[in-house]
């Protein structure tokens, strides 16, 4: 393997994303895992130099205080307690803080200043080499950052025994299924199937409208289409999937509550037929975008916005009805317009439109027009576990505005979302 690896074992910190990414600022990658990871398992992870036994808050769970195996602590390399079994926590001042994990990183368990994304791609084709063999993969491609560079890396490490699937779910945006399937198939030489689920989505969330449900509705629908798809396929042992760290943050861990579940996290059926194969679970967003143009992608796939696995799904607010869909559709579009002719596409992480169930009074053409609101969300972020809102201009915003609701039937109203994350998440549902 190209890179040593500091393992950090999460025993109730709410720091550890924070740990992991000062490890990797160091030059030395990093992997956090639960608690209750087995000594087998813990050798079995590649590179690995030392461990870090990260405490904190949250170090009783169900009444009882967590700890590891006692073969950790007998582990054949170097065990750093931090605010674990009376130990100190970590220093508060960056600089002290920083000197802590030098000495421990360097000075006692000998790593090396290895990790990059040449490095890490080269590790994950080798790690992805070994675990498939000459099987082969199905991929969910959604034509998003995530999926994209999986797509690439798993092309990269096994060519041809990978097979992407995107599924219309009616759940995209304007213009996107014609694009995945320009990009994948014409220009990526992909081996695509495209599958046309528009109704069988719309009507399995008719009516539905608890936001953890319709997640784990499109989720599980998600992976039921793949396993027909793999049923007319020959030989399908494995599923590729794009789920970075923050989807398994936010979906809760063992010593944290979720925020919300991910499809690819929190949706997965129990009689999930197919061994997953997810190469970029430890990443965050910027890494990802770095892993894509490591491997060639071109920037307008790199940098294109993160979308949500559920799509639309979650920016149409409580039951989705087709109209309202279509309206949460065009006034995206219309956003989207806007902010690229401004000089905002590429300066804005991630921006779009959601509508509520709910409907407002207005005016149109002299008489009372009872008909949704449309709300703007526009913010940045490096690692999409925290994010600053935009400041868009005035001028911008009325302009928008006027556009949408004078172009998108049924919608009379637009807000402007000013809440960072947090208290809020980036997105409504």
């Amino acid at each position: 393997m190209k890179q040593d690896m500091i393992v950090v074992l999460d025993l109730g910190s709410e720091e550890n994303p924070r740990l992991a990414r000062e490890i990797r600022a160091l030059g030395v990658y990093s992997e956090i895992h639960p608690h209750d990871i087995t000594p087998e398992e813990l050798a079995a992870l590649p590179g690995v130099k030392g461990v870090i036994l990260n405490g904190g808050p949250n170090r009783v769970v169900d009444g009882v205080e967590i700890d590891v195996a006692q073969g950790i602590y007998n582990a054949p390399v170097p065990v750093l307690m931090v605010d674990h079994k009376g130990d100190a926590p970590w220093p508060e001042k960056a600089e002290e803080r920083k000197e802590a994990l030098s000495n421990f990183i360097f000075g006692v368990c000998g790593a090396e200043a290895n990790w990059n994304m040449e490095n890490f791609i080269a590790d994950q084709v080798e790690l992805i080499r070994r675990q498939v063999g000459d099987q082969k993969v199905l991929l969910a491609l959604s034509g998003g950052v995530d999926s994209s560079v999986v797509a690439a890396l798993l092309i990269k490490a096994i060519g041809k025994q990978l097979t992407c699937v995107h599924v219309n779910h009616g759940l995209l945006r304007k213009g996107e299924p014609e694009q995945v399937v320009k990009v994948f198939r014409d220009e990526m030489d992909a081996n695509l199937i495209y599958v046309d689920a528009v109704d069988r989505f719309l009507d399995k969330l008719a009516g539905v409208s608890d936001p953890e449900q319709k997640r784990k509705i499109i989720g599980g629908e998600f992976i039921r289409v793949f396993e027909e798809e793999a049923r007319k396929l020959d030989g399908i042992k494995f599923l590729g999937q794009g789920t970075i760290y923050p989807d398994i943050i936010e979906s809760g861990t063992k010593t944290v509550k979720a925020v919300k579940s991910h499809h690819n996290v929190g949706g997965l059926p129990e009689d999930l037929d197919f061994e997953l194969v997810e190469p970029l679970k430890m990443l965050f967003k910027d890494e990802v975008r770095a892993c894509g143009k490591a491997l060639g992608l071109p920037d307008n796939m790199v940098y294109r916005q993160p979308f949500p696995g559920p799509g639309l799904g979650v920016r149409c607010l409580g039951a989705i009805t087709r109209d309202r869909l279509e309206a949460v559709r065009e006034s995206d579009a219309i956003l989207r317009e806007e902010f690229a002719k401004n000089g905002l596409e590429g300066k804005v992480w991630q921006y779009f439109t959601a509508i509520p169930d709910i409907k407002s009074v207005g005016v149109r053409d002299g008489v009372r027009a009872d008909e949704w609101p449309v709300i703007i969300r526009a913010v940045n972020t490096v690692d999409a576990m925290t994010a600053t809102v935009e400041n868009v201009p005035f001028e911008l915003l009325q302009h928008i505005t006027a556009r949408i609701t004078a172009e998108v039937k049924g919608v009379n109203r637009v807000l402007f979302d000013l809440t960072p994350k947090p208290t809020g998440t980036i997105e409504w549902e």
